[in-house]
């Protein structure tokens, strides 16, 4: 792997734009999870996907509650008013994932997804894998790790294709995206 940003040690000051290496195909696509991710009002992970076909997005999604209705980070999680493990319980929470969002998103604008590749900060949990096989996609290429047996089970038994992304280079990005100015 390669570092996505150029040196400015030794030029003009330059935009971040300007010190960005244009990144491969799965660094383009996972920058733009990580991006979406940042929408995110969760209080417990913020979690990002796009939906991908002929290196065309068809779709994106990050976790939040259903439109209309108050975010998280204002009425509070209930997962934790409820001490719910995480893992456990999907049901007693007032947001969608990222996942599902994206899928559903999709859906509204009337979009097929058969046969496309899915980027997710995460890796999908036992629900979404459901999703997802039934939506007709054929690949997930996540970035962090979630353990759910149950959802790599299926996974395998559908078929899907499951990668994990795997670029440490650029958190530098993701470190911008999230106020840490580290460059």
């Amino acid at each position: 792997m390669r570092n996505c940003f150029k040196s400015s040690h030794d030029a003009l000051p330059m935009t971040v734009a300007e010190r960005i290496v244009r990144p491969d195909i799965d660094e383009y696509f996972m920058m733009m999870a990580v991006l979406v991710a940042s929408r995110s009002t969760c209080t417990r992970r913020k979690v990002g996907a796009v939906i991908v076909k002929d290196k065309r997005v068809l779709s994106t999604g990050y976790n939040g509650p259903p439109r209309g209705m108050a975010h998280c980070d204002v009425t509070g999680c209930l997962r934790e008013q409820l001490n719910v493990p995480s893992g456990e319980r999907h049901e007693l929470c007032r947001g969608l994932h990222a996942e599902q969002n994206a899928v559903i998103q999709a859906a509204v604008f009337g979009t097929s997804i058969d046969g496309a590749t899915i980027y997710v900060t995460n890796h999908p949990c036992s629900v979404c894998a459901k999703i997802i096989i039934n939506a007709g996609i054929k690949e997930i290429v996540y970035d962090e790790y979630y353990h759910d047996e149950l959802a790599e089970e299926i996974l395998a038994e559908a078929g899907i294709k499951v990668r994990q992304f795997k670029a440490p280079e650029w958190k530098a990005f993701e470190k911008y995206l999230n106020g840490l100015h580290g460059f």
